[in-house]
């Protein structure tokens, strides 16, 4: 069993027990999170899809840990004018366990 589901403006597939990376949500350590945008759920009984959302289906996750990416380093330079900048950026993320699927 599998879902898709769309948070942070991007779509992921997931399956229970899938830990993943998406982009920070609010939640501490430890609580429970339910993403409601769920497109399609895939079942042994056959596949479900929604226009855009299937109503009423949840997936359910557990927050593992909240944190940044690694610094991405962002230079900007034009020859022979003497012009740079260098700035740095580190994107947080939140890292969610799937816990249950519901349809």
């Amino acid at each position: 069993m599998y879902a898709v589901i769309a948070t942070g403006g991007k779509q992921y597939r997931v399956s229970i027990g899938d830990e993943l990376f998406i982009e920070k949500i609010a939640g501490e350590e430890g609580e429970t999170v339910s993403f409601d945008q769920v497109l399609a759920v895939s079942a042994d009984d056959g596949m479900k899809t929604g226009t855009p959302c299937l109503e009423g289906a949840v997936v359910t996750a557990e927050v593992v840990r909240q944190g940044k990416q690694k610094k991405v380093i962002v230079f900007k330079y034009k020859a022979k004018k003497g012009y740079r900048r260098k700035k740095g950026h580190r994107q947080p993320y939140t890292r969610v366990r799937i816990t249950q699927i519901t349809a």
